[in-house]
């Protein structure tokens, strides 16, 4: 096998043609029969601590393999692992961390986009008459708008979105965008500039979604983001059944806000999915901007996981007070809905993306 130490690493120079990298880690898998044998040679002369045959060989390979190459082992995160099979002299390379990209997007279809991809209640993703064989409740998603030029351009298996909380289908998600980490997994190529992967997603996604990208990040931020307790803006149109003066509107929206607490139990619209259980959210700010069309344009500033469609129509009571409750019990509901800024890591061209 050690005559064979060359040959080996010329296998691996083969089989990485076309991977971008930096860093790799040699292993192997060693037939059981010779395993048997090297533990016969150890108990035969009373070895106590001998070297193993497979580290051994993954470091005679590896030394080779990057003499040749010019990469440089990592043992804890390499860029790729290429295992060696001595029993049929092949090798497989495995693409090891993904990257992860940390921006914001902005939305703004306010229908038919879920910020990832919503497998087919019927069939799970398989394929239906109901999804007419796509396996997807709707054709495209933030995540599919984003990673199909991202996939492309890496050479990556697939990109995975983690958002800072997400939108409804039917609200649009623009001001400062939302912030998300992407990852890419298996990438084959890894030195792309953001600016690059950013101009291409924005060109592909024109009109639908728009990104801005700012940072390599980790899967701890992954974590992080996915975590915490972001407040978020609102712009709302509100439609109220009656009739009422501004001054009525703005009394009704006086007493949900200032630290007032909402009681909501999980909204019937999303029970399917959700646990019904009672949540205790705080109202930071909430107020009267004007009037569009008979209907009364609203911002509130909220904490994360605050239901803003049942704060205003109550839902049928789960939503302890509602501007529904405190305008009379006259039915009110949101029309449309924009999410305009969302707490997290501000990138430096936050302006121009706002301005855009």
């Amino acid at each position: 096998m050690f005559d064979e130490t060359d040959a080996w690493a010329e296998r691996i120079e083969e089989s990485v043609q076309g991977i971008e990298f930096k860093t790799l880690l040699v292993g192997c898998r060693v037939p059981p029969i010779m395993a048997e044998s090297e533990e016969m040679v150890w108990s035969d002369i009373g070895l106590t601590s001998p070297e193993t045959l497979k580290a051994q060989f993954n470091r005679e390979v590896g030394k080779a393999f990057s003499a040749r190459s010019g990469s440089e082992v990592d043992f804890k995160r390499p860029d790729l692992v290429a295992v060696c099979n001595p029993a049929d002299n092949t090798v497989e390379i495995e693409i090891n961390p993904p990257i992860y990209i940390y921006g914001r997007y902005r939305k703004y279809e306010r229908g038919g986009i879920p910020q990832t991809r919503w497998h087919c209640r019927e069939c799970h993703g398989e394929g239906c008459e109901r999804c007419n064989f796509t396996g997807k409740m709707y054709p495209d998603s933030v995540e599919e708008l984003i990673g199909r030029p991202v996939t492309e351009c890496c050479s990556a298996e697939d990109v995975i979105l983690h958002g800072a909380g997400r939108e409804d289908i039917d609200a649009r998600m623009i001001g400062t965008g939302r912030p998300f980490i992407m990852e890419i997994v298996h990438p084959n190529m890894r030195s792309i500039p953001l600016s690059v992967l950013e101009e291409r997603i924005n060109s592909t996604a024109e009109g639908r979604v728009t990104v801005m990208l700012d940072h390599i990040s980790d899967r701890r931020e992954v974590e992080t983001i996915k975590s915490g307790k972001a407040h978020k803006k609102y712009s709302i149109l509100v439609e109220v059944d009656g009739d009422f003066s501004d001054d009525d509107v703005r009394l009704s929206l006086s007493a949900l806000k200032g630290g007032a607490s909402i009681s909501q139990r999980t909204p019937q619209r999303v029970a399917h999915r959700r646990a019904d259980k009672e949540r205790k959210r705080d109202v930071i700010d909430i107020y009267l901007r004007g009037v569009e069309d008979g209907q009364y344009r609203i911002e509130v500033l909220g904490d994360a996981g605050l239901y803003i469609k049942e704060l205003i129509s109550g839902d049928e009571g789960r939503t302890i007070p509602s501007l529904t409750e405190c305008i009379g019990g006259a039915p009110a509901k949101v029309t449309a809905l924009d999410v305009i800024m969302v707490e997290g890591v501000v990138p430096e061209k936050e302006n121009k993306f706002q301005e855009d």
